[in-house]
């Protein structure tokens, strides 16, 4: 996969915190930094969808047993 450069302004302890992370995990600071922007992307997708599911109709549990035929009570 290409490669470009961002740049953002952060605080500088937070800096810190990253670089002394990265190196005590033997992590890259580049792949951690990467990793954390997908993570969060995923993140805010999956609120999406919960705030989609939300709105769904529901079905009593009864029907949903009943559909999977597990209605009948055991012998």
């Amino acid at each position: 996969m290409a490669s470009v450069q961002i740049s953002a302004r952060i605080d500088p302890a937070l800096k810190d915190a990253v670089d002394a992370y990265c190196r005590s995990h033997g992590i890259v600071v580049n792949h951690f930094i990467q990793q954390a922007l997908l993570d969060r992307l995923e993140e805010l997708d999956d609120i999406e969808d919960l705030k989609k599911l939300r709105h769904e109709p529901t079905r009593p549990f009864s029907d949903v047993l009943a559909g999977l035929g597990l209605d009948d009570p055991p012998l």
